[in-house]
């Protein structure tokens, strides 16, 4: 578990992995989130992560998250880097109602608008993104330069991935996608780039739920490849002059 930037300090003695980038990210709607070099240290910070947790030798990772409004960046990005409307980017998060639901859609339209000159992949990861996202961003591209599987599950993590894909779009080869979120700018997002996740099991839970229940899936792929007999093997007839009865 990986503090990349909550709005306190923690004890000491705990497990979290200290990775900080700030107390939080700023308010969007009146300027960017971060500043380009939080950015860049945050992207920076998940690519070291990557290369050395859990372990360097790991050939699948898999991401999670929690975080405060991260829906919102999410939704944000999306229609930056999708261009779908925004009433189809933005869902209920942790269950607003219809009014809730209006305000979040015509906040986040405002903010794009405020931002509208922002294209570059990076400077509108700064704009809209959390410290989380851009983290997660940096351990996808580097872990696609070590050549492993990146499970992307749910909403937030997929946005993250929509940025590393227009930072390096060769990151696409190297994703297996997780779990099918019920947060409606996921099922968008995926129809977007004509992928389609190995579960959807109406977990709205974040986290990384959906890839650790994904995983066992990929393995079982892996195995039938690596180890199911073929026809040769198992001694089963490839004759065809046998006639029926």
């Amino acid at each position: 578990v990986i503090d990349a930037g909550v709005k306190t300090d923690f004890p000491e003695c705990n497990d979290l992995i200290k990775a900080k980038i700030g107390r939080g990210t700023k308010n969007f709607c009146k300027e960017a989130a971060m500043s380009f070099d939080e950015c860049e240290r945050a992207i920076e910070k998940g690519a070291e992560l990557s290369r050395t947790v859990p372990l360097s030798t790991c050939n699948v990772i898999g991401f999670g998250e929690m975080g405060i409004g991260n829906t919102s960046s999410a939704a944000a990005l999306t229609h930056r880097f999708t261009g779908l409307p925004v009433e189809d980017c933005v869902g209920r998060g942790t269950g607003l109602d219809d009014q809730g639901l209006e305000h979040k859609q015509n906040t986040i339209r405002q903010a794009l608008e405020k931002h509208a000159e922002i294209k570059e992949p990076q400077a509108v990861l700064s704009t809209f993104g959390g410290f989380e996202i851009a983290m997660m961003v940096g351990a996808m591209l580097e872990s696609a330069v070590l050549k492993r599987i990146i499970l992307i599950d749910g909403f937030i993590a997929t946005a993250a991935f929509l940025a590393a894909l227009r930072i390096v779009p060769e990151i696409e080869q190297y994703a297996v996608f997780a779990h099918k979120s019920d947060e409606q700018g996921h099922g968008k997002i995926l129809k977007y780039m004509q992928v389609e996740p190995l579960i959807s099991l109406g977990m709205r839970l974040g986290e990384g739920t959906g890839a650790a229940v994904a995983f066992p899936i990929l393995q079982s792929a892996v195995s039938f490849l690596n180890q199911m007999a073929s026809f040769e093997s198992a001694g089963v007839s490839s004759r065809t002059d046998v006639k029926k009865s």
